[in-house]
């Protein structure tokens, strides 16, 4: 892999990453505004604190799975799969930076390595689907050679 399909790579965790935030950030607007309204701000700040790693292994599956997808098309059949880990250890490596400054209680980081596991799973999948649906059907001789 070139350096600037690492970068690339890298760009799609980032990209996975800001998706997942504002998965999170929707459902906190719609959890303000239409579950449970009229409260302080420190109630949804309390109420995110919980839901977060929730919502990023729900949003996080189908986020990571597209992104394995798209990324598996960029190779040939050996590196479609290398590119969606990289995207996966890409993110692991951004999202547990930011959680380790942030501070890290035993029962959330249990959350989040459930939601790295899943994570994993996601993009091999969506990648493994890409490529299995792109082989197409195998090559048959012409009759006539």
């Amino acid at each position: 892999m070139r350096l600037g399909r690492i970068l690339a790579l890298i760009g799609v965790a980032l990209l996975v990453l800001v998706t997942n935030v504002m998965v999170s950030v929707l459902y906190m607007v719609a959890y303000g505004h239409l579950i449970d309204p009229g409260h302080e701000p420190e109630y949804y700040e309390d109420h995110i604190q919980v839901a977060g790693p929730y919502c990023s292994i729900i949003a996080g599956i189908p986020i990571m799975f597209l992104a394995g997808w798209w990324v598996a098309g960029w190779w040939r059949r050996s590196l479609g799969l290398r590119g969606a880990f990289v995207v996966w250890l890409a993110y692991a490596v951004i999202d547990l930076s930011i959680l380790l400054i942030a501070g890290l209680s035993p029962g959330i980081a249990a959350l989040f390595v459930i939601s790295f596991a899943t994570k994993l799973a996601a993009v091999c999948w969506g990648a493994k689907t890409r490529l299995k649906n792109s082989a197409g059907p195998p090559v048959r001789p012409h009759p006539t050679a």
